[in-house]
């Protein structure tokens, strides 16, 4: 049989360590002899011996995720061999986290993660009165492996105390949770009266770090229903 499927860019390897790793731009593997934590409903795909169970994020993670909508309904990936994750054909990046480091994620941008890695939801802080979204991220540290997803290819872009940062809240895939925040309104009263720019207000990044967009105001949702 022929086909350009087959190409060897396609054809699943046997791993050679254990690990996340990308299989292509938009599909992630995981090589597991333990566990894994993933979003609910991204597992497309392995070749070994796993259970597949929903994860407890902890008393205070489920509270907060009820109450403010975001979290990860996570799910744990307990065995051994090969997992593959991808999620609306979303292009996967991973990120490798060292003690000391704190990253803030968009929930809805979470496909897997070791399980050195622990994470907290929190509140973007000076955004109690705006409405939208993004407004909750989880913070996550430790030492580990993340694998996220954007919307297209994404863009960092660097902050300072002289050059803050300005994002529109649909487009945040993360930042550097030393970052300040708060939120500003970037539409007058009389433009609203008029019909609106679309632009009513964005969140305000100062300090030292970086901000992880895509270039896209498109929300994945969530991937089960809670």
């Amino acid at each position: 049989m022929r086909s350009d499927i087959f190409h060897a860019n396609n054809t699943a390897q046997q791993a050679t360590q254990l690990g996340i790793t990308l299989q292509h731009s938009r599909c992630v593997k995981a090589c597991v002899n333990g566990e894994v934590l993933a979003r609910q409903g991204v597992m497309i795909g392995y070749r070994g011996q796993f259970a597949f169970e929903a994860k407890s994020q902890g008393l205070g993670n489920l509270v907060k995720r009820f109450a403010t909508g975001e979290g990860v309904p996570l799910m744990s990936c307990r065995g051994q061999g090969e997992v593959w994750f991808a999620h609306h054909s979303a292009d996967c990046f991973l990120i490798d986290l060292d003690p000391g480091d704190s990253l803030s994620i968009n929930g809805k941008h979470i496909l897997v993660y070791e399980p050195t890695l622990g994470y907290d939801i929190q509140m973007v802080s000076g955004a109690g009165a705006f409405v939208g979204g993004g407004l909750f991220n989880c913070v996550f540290q430790g030492q580990g492996r993340l694998a996220i997803t954007s919307h297209g290819q994404p863009i960092v872009i660097p902050v300072s105390q002289q050059q803050p940062v300005f994002a529109d809240s649909d487009a945040l895939i993360g930042w550097s949770s030393g970052l300040q925040t708060s939120i500003v309104r970037t539409q007058s009263v009389g433009s609203m009266l008029r019909g609106g720019s679309g632009e009513v207000a964005q969140v305000r990044f100062l300090g030292a770090g970086f901000v992880i967009l895509q270039p896209s105001e498109f929300s994945f949702g969530p991937t089960t229903s809670r």
